[in-house]
């Protein structure tokens, strides 16, 4: 199993010559399990490059996993080429939305009303399939079992872990660590304390092992603060996670849009520096467009 980086940003696309190392493009990951079958992680800007490379090799068969419905990882969607191309087969999986009652089906309906893109779904040539996945069951996609749990971010929001053949990866999506919304002497804290206890361990138990944890790194420890409930993690979070897990390596994305090349790779020094020796086993990284990763 392999997988590639089409877009590292986050929020909105940040493209010029400060990112052009790292890549400006949202998020998208593009995985090839052992037999072929191509799953797609997220659908931001990153996926019209990724349609243009699959024009190679036509017909395309797509399975998109859609972390959540937020613009930087759905925007790309109406520009992914197969979708136009007669043949072709694209199946959009993602969870079911509790406060409009919809299924998957409605973000890329939303997408092509008029108002918003002058193309139809019924002007698509390709096969297209929706699959709104219940929480926690898995599903396979050729020889991979793709497994989801609930992250923590202010609209529903799938981590994905991704198994073929022994390896696995795990893609959190956007993921804020969780913390109690309640004081120690209010009489919610306890219960609450509970709660995300329990999903912490839910989703400690779906990242196990995994050998590459792809984790939303949007801030620093110093930055975090003010922007706390924003639904989003930072460097050191995402290395006590992956020491907690026991993943092999930490693959650091959804880059904050404002921070150039340098200055991404000047916070991630720091980081580095401060927390090293990092545990026995663990490598880390930060994910970049054009980065590719082989699983064995």
């Amino acid at each position: 199993m392999k997988f590639r980086f089409w877009g590292v940003r986050g929020s909105i696309p940040s493209p010029g010559p400060r990112t052009v190392r790292y890549g400006g493009n949202t998020t998208c990951i593009e995985v090839c399990s052992d037999d072929g079958s191509l799953i797609i992680l997220d659908a931001g800007t990153g996926i019209f490059a990724l349609a243009q490379h699959l024009l190679t090799r036509l017909p395309v068969s797509a399975n998109i996993f859609i972390t959540h419905s937020h613009w930087d990882h759905i925007h790309g969607l109406p520009f992914f080429t197969p979708l136009f191309i007669k043949g072709s087969r694209v199946r959009l999986h993602g969870a079911f939305d509790p406060v409009t009652g919809n299924g998957i089906e409605h973000v890329l309906g939303v997408q092509l009303q008029n108002s918003y893109f002058p193309v139809s779904e019924a002007q698509m040539d390709a096969i297209i399939e929706y699959r709104t996945l219940d929480i926690g069951d898995p599903v396979a996609v050729g020889d991979a079992v793709i497994e989801n749990v609930v992250m923590n971010h202010p609209v529903t929001n799938l981590g994905y872990r991704i198994s073929c053949n022994g390896k696995s990866l795990f893609f959190t999506g956007d993921h804020e660590p969780f913390y109690n919304l309640y004081p120690a002497d209010d009489a919610r804290h306890a219960p609450f304390q509970q709660q995300i206890a329990q999903r912490g361990r839910e989703v400690d138990q779906a990242m196990a092992g995994v050998d590459a944890l792809i984790v939303d790194c949007s801030y620093t420890r110093t930055e975090y603060p003010a922007k706390q409930g924003w639904g989003h993690g930072t460097f050191d979070a995402a290395l006590d996670m992956a020491a907690r897990v026991g993943a092999k390596a930490l693959y650091c994305t959804h880059h904050e849009p404002t921070r150039s090349d340098d200055e991404l790779e000047a916070v991630f020094a720091e980081m580095m520096a401060r927390r090293a020796p990092l545990p026995e086993g663990l490598s880390v990284y930060l994910a970049y467009e054009g980065l590719e990763v082989h699983l064995g």
